[in-house]
């Protein structure tokens, strides 16, 4: 492998659209919304599973082509409204696969009850390499050991996947960019353009959504979206590509994307508004990782 520079570059900017309204063309079709409400995950809506002790890779029953990874990591500070690496666990994990398997072909991984099987792990885990899906939120907070750095960096330049999510303002970016130029030192972070195939792989999405956390929304008597005010009043998507153009890091920055799942069935008037673009963008990842 050749050698890249020494720093990590700033984001590029690309100019494109990122107000997150109507950000998917053509989404809200009869039959994904049928599935959405006639099978929600939950038995009626406010209902929400209870927290699950987290499971490794090897403990499902059913494998299939997708499983739900989440990092799990030791966190150096605190965010308003984040829990730090379980923020929007574990209703986020169950549902995002489920929905998948829903509205679409892909095989899931499953539990002896045949619901959607979702895993959490730590870098030095040997499990770590059985995901090819690894989803990180609240990545403000990270603190990352010399060890899991070096994982890490083994991890994705192995053709891993990592999608950092829910993480608001200028603080939490430049705490995550700190620790990403130390797994991947040289490797330039740039604004994923609106026509990359990422967009596109099952729903036409134009731009990230802006989806707020369900507490925060409520606060702002169900208007506000953007939980750092004009500080992080721009939602966007960033990645890292390999030497190939492959993705193998992406970042949703001023946006709670995960929130769209783990909340779809608590409150309908936050459905309508923010789930259907939540799952688009979630299962359009899962496509590119899949055939990525």
């Amino acid at each position: 492998m050749r050698q890249r520079h020494a720093h990590l570059l700033r984001p590029v900017p690309d100019g494109g659209r990122r107000d997150g309204e109507g950000a998917v063309k053509g989404l809200l079709t009869a039959a994904f919304l049928a599935i959405l409400l006639v099978e929600p995950l939950s038995a009626q809506w406010g209902r929400r599973t209870r927290w699950a002790p987290p499971r490794k890779p090897s403990e499902a029953t059913e494998y299939g082509e997708f499983t739900f990874c989440r990092l799990q990591y030791r966190p150096v500070r605190r965010e308003w409204l984040g829990t730090g690496w379980d923020t929007d666990y574990p209703d986020g994990d169950r549902n995002l696969p489920l929905r998948l398997s829903q509205l679409t072909r892909a095989d899931i991984a499953r539990d002896g009850r045949g619901d959607p099987f979702h895993a959490v792990v730590e870098a030095t885990d040997a499990d770590l390499y059985a995901c090819p899906f690894l989803f990180a939120s609240d990545v403000g907070t990270v603190g990352l050991s010399e060890v899991e750095i070096v994982r890490l960096r083994d991890y994705l330049l192995k053709g891993g996947f990592l999608w950092a999510d829910d993480f608001w303002g200028e603080y939490a970016w430049h705490n995550w960019m700190i620790e990403m130029g130390k797994v991947l030192p040289g490797y330039r972070i740039v604004e994923v353009p609106p026509d990359h195939v990422l967009f596109h792989t099952l729903y036409s999405v134009d731009s990230i959504p802006q989806i707020p956390s369900i507490q925060y929304w409520r606060r702002s008597g169900r208007q506000g979206t953007s939980e750092r005010g004009a500080e992080s009043a721009t939602p966007a998507l960033h990645g890292i590509m390999d030497e190939s153009g492959r993705l193998m890091v992406i970042m949703t920055h001023n946006t709670d994307i995960a929130d769209g799942w783990e909340r779809e069935g608590e409150d309908d008037e936050f459905f309508y508004r923010f789930s259907p673009n939540a799952y688009a963008v979630g299962i359009n990842v899962i496509i590119y990782m899949l055939t990525h």
